[in-house]
Formats: structure tokens, C-alpha cells, sequence
């Protein structure tokens, strides 16, 4: 994800005499949906790391072929609702039946909710694709790990973390502000990587001292579905910002400077 502002409007005008009610109402939604969005991330990022539970639902495949097919499934589930919810066509049919400001808190409490959807019924597979015997090979691929999510994380305070997760709408809205658009933005390490949240991910997925071949699996499809990702999220990015990011996309590599 390159900024923040890539899946919001470009401006709304607050609702007239919206009653305290529903404004508390619409605060619960965002807050609701912030949450829920944190504990789908962080349950990822710990479940990936061996550090939470994972694949908990009773149910069991009896063979890897039926276990792959759930498991593509699932990820094909979260990649349908995470590109489908930051299309403008679904946005604008989204926004007939909820305030605009609530719109980026949807979003997230639907990720949030796919994703625990993903770590609860993901089907394990038996087998190990590599395990990192030697200290200092275990230590330096668990400081990639942390380096990984903590630069995920990191990146969405460059931009706005709170424009990113919906909490800056539902803010304006409940204290009746009108939202404007975060201007384009490319500091710190937006000045070398156009998806810094996304290379964050990849690193964090990918280092790991033992890759189960269920672990493969999951890092294999969502790397898949985050290529696909890039290429929806860029289109929306050049329609938003014109020719500020076609210019952009021209100077800064996709990932990491001089590959790709």
C-alpha cells in the first residue's frame, strides 16, 4: 500500500444536523472496525512466526489436495474482498447505505474479519520446506522478521496511520469537520519504495528459521495475491494523483531500489 489516502474520496462536506446518536453509532463502527482490523494483522503476523495458534477450526481436510483447494479458497476469499472493497464503483454503492466517513471502517472490519477467517480454517500440511539449524542463521532471519512488520508498521505513520485505518474520517464526522483529502506524500522511505507496506510484509512472510511447507503455502498464495494487488492498487493511484504519480512510478522502484 503506497498511501494512505488511496482508498478514500476526495473530499466530503459533513451531513447536516446528524444527531448525537448517530454519531456515537458511527464512532462505535469505526472504532469496531480499527479493532478488528489490528487483531486480523497481528493474529497474521504472530500466527506466521509460530507465536499464535493458528488453523484452530475442527474441521480437517483428509488429503493435501483438498487442503490446498480450502487453502486457495481462503486466500481468494481476502484477495476478492480486500481489491473489491477499495474499487470507487463498489465505494460509491457502499456510501447509499452508510455515511462516507464510514466507508474506509467497513473496509477494514471486513479485512479484519477475512483475514481471522483465513488463520482459523487455514488446512495444515505435514512437511518442511527448510529448518535453520545454525544460532546465528536463526537470529539474523528473526531480526528480518521483526525488521519486516515493524517496517509495515512504520509505514503507515509516514503517511497518516489513522487516515489508513479510518479513524481520521470517523473523527471529522463525529465532530462535524469537513474531510479533505492528505495530499500526496513520498518521504522517508516512500523517497526509495512505492509499497513499502506491502515489501514489509514479504519480508516479515518469508523469514522465518523453519518453513513448513503449510507456512509455504500460506506465504506462497498471499505473495500471488499481493503481485495481483500492486498492479489494482496502481491504477487507482494514477487516477487519484495524475501525473504527480506516473512520475512518481517512473523514479521509485515497486519494492526495493534497482530490482524491478
Amino acid at each position: 500500500m503506497t498511501q494512505a489516502v488511496e482508498t478514500t474520496i476526495n473530499s466530503f462536506e459533513p451531513e447536516a444536523s446528524v444527531g448525537i446518536f448517530k454519531r456515537l453509532a458511527v464512532l462505535m463502527f469505526g472504532l469496531t472496525g480499527y479493532t478488528a482490523g489490528n487483531i486480523g494483522l497481528f493474529w497474521a503476523i504472530l500466527a506466521i512466526g509460530g507465536f499464535a495458534p493458528a488453523a484452530l477450526s475442527d474441521f480437517k481436510a483428509d488429503n493435501i489436495m483438498v487442503a490446498s483447494l480450502i487453502n486457495i479458497g481462503l486466500v481468494t476469499l481476502f484477495g476478492l474482498q480486500h481489491s473489491l472493497m477499495a474499487r470507487q464503483l463498489f465505494k460509491d454503492w457502499l456510501t447509499q447505505y452508510i455515511p462516507q466517513a464510514a466507508e474506509r471502517s467497513a473496509y477494514m472490519l471486513m479485512s479484519g474479519l477475512a483475514m481471522i477467517a483465513v488463520i482459523y480454517f487455514w488446512q495444515p500440511v505435514v512437511g518442511t520446506i527448510w529448518s535453520v539449524e545454525n544460532i546465528a542463521g536463526q537470529v539474523a532471519l528473526w531480526c528480518l522478521y521483526a525488521l519486516g512488520w515493524g517496517y509495515l508498521v512504520l509505514s503507515t505513520f509516514v503517511t497518516n496511520h489513522f487516515e489508513l485505518m479510518g479513524l481520521r474520517q470517523i473523527y471529522l464526522y463525529v465532530t462535524q469537520q469537513p474531510y479533505t483529502r492528505l495530499p500526496f506524500t513520498r518521504k522517508y522511505m516512500y523517497r526509495y519504495s512505492r509499497h513499502p507496506m506491502m515489501l514489509g510484509v514479504l519480508i516479515g512472510m518469508w523469514s522465518v528459521p523453519v518453513m513448513t511447507v503449510t507456512h509455504f503455502i500460506m506465504v506462497t498464495l498471499f505473495t500471488v495475491y499481493m503481485v495481483v494487488g500492486v498492479s489494482l492498487e496502481e491504477r487507482d493511484l494514477l487516477k487519484n494523483f495524475g501525473d504527480t504519480y506516473r512520475k512518481y512510478k517512473k523514479e521509485i522502484a515497486t519494492f526495493i531500489p534497482g530490482i524491478f
